[in-house]
């Protein structure tokens, strides 16, 4: 089976930069290679400054590589053809807030990527806001509301809406969880895992949370200072860990090895 994603060897390299009133250490993320097949959830650990977000970012075109390759469906992206992986590979971000315009409404903010990549009339971009809205639990009504006007739950919704709303094959969630209470953390863990399963979405998830992690990830990788440290199925990384860095993050987590 061809996988729906392929990292080979992707490195990045930040070389340290040096200004009259500080000093930027550089940072340089090793070697990385891993497959996503279609339907999978792949989980990305590691302590903060792993390098994790920055994965994410190269994954959907928000950095660019030093070098090595993505694959989509065995197709090799460019790191300059920004369009197709906004596309097929779109980003959840942690804090919605930050990820969504709060001077114009729901509806302008699903809007402007159809507008930028896709053909679709007015009222077809219409129809497809009101489908997605419906897909992530949000109602058509809501297209006509404002950031501020909703709730911390339907915000991380209508920014699952914006990932979707491209038709993508693989969606990164930078930890989309961290700031929603364990209510409605639990209402959008479920919702996410039923769309993976009816549209078939690999899924990316980047968290420091081993709980969640075990709950809806099938394999994951473990990331120190740059460093791909381990990576397989989830349940035998975390109940065999081969590296002493995995073990000691799995100790220390084991308070939140059960989802809230």
């Amino acid at each position: 089976m061809t996988a729906l994603l392929k990292v080979e060897n992707l490195e990045y390299t930040q070389k340290p930069v040096r200004s009259l009133f500080k000093k930027q250490s550089g940072f340089t993320l090793g070697k990385i290679n891993f497959e996503l097949n279609e339907g999978e959830t792949l989980a990305i650990l590691g302590e903060n400054g792993s390098g994790k977000s920055l994965l994410g970012k190269l994954l959907v075109g928000a950095e660019k590589p030093t070098s090595g390759n993505i694959y989509l469906n065995n197709q090799k992206l460019s790191p300059h053809n920004l369009r197709q992986r906004c596309l097929n590979i779109r980003m959840i971000f942690q804090h919605s807030n930050e990820s969504l315009n709060p001077g114009i409404n729901i509806a302008k903010i699903l809007e402007g990527p159809l507008i930028l990549n896709t053909k679709l009339k007015a009222s077809e971009r219409l129809q497809k806001i009101e489908q997605t809205l419906k897909l992530v639990g949000l109602l058509p009504d809501h297209m006509f509301f404002y950031r501020h006007m909703l709730s911390d739950g339907q915000r991380q919704r209508l920014a699952l809406a914006k990932a979707l709303i491209l038709d993508p094959q693989v969606i990164v969630a930078d930890e989309p969880f961290a700031a929603l209470d364990p209510s409605v953390r639990s209402q959008t863990i479920n919702l996410i895992m039923k769309l993976q399963k009816d549209l078939g979405l690999g899924f990316i998830f980047i968290s420091h949370n081993l709980g969640i992690i075990r709950h809806i990830s099938d394999r994951v990788l473990i990331l120190q200072n740059g460093n791909l440290v381990e990576a397989g199925k989830t349940d035998v990384v975390f109940n065999w860990p081969k590296s002493s860095y995995t073990e000691k993050l799995v100790k220390s987590h084991q308070s939140l090895i059960t989802p809230n």
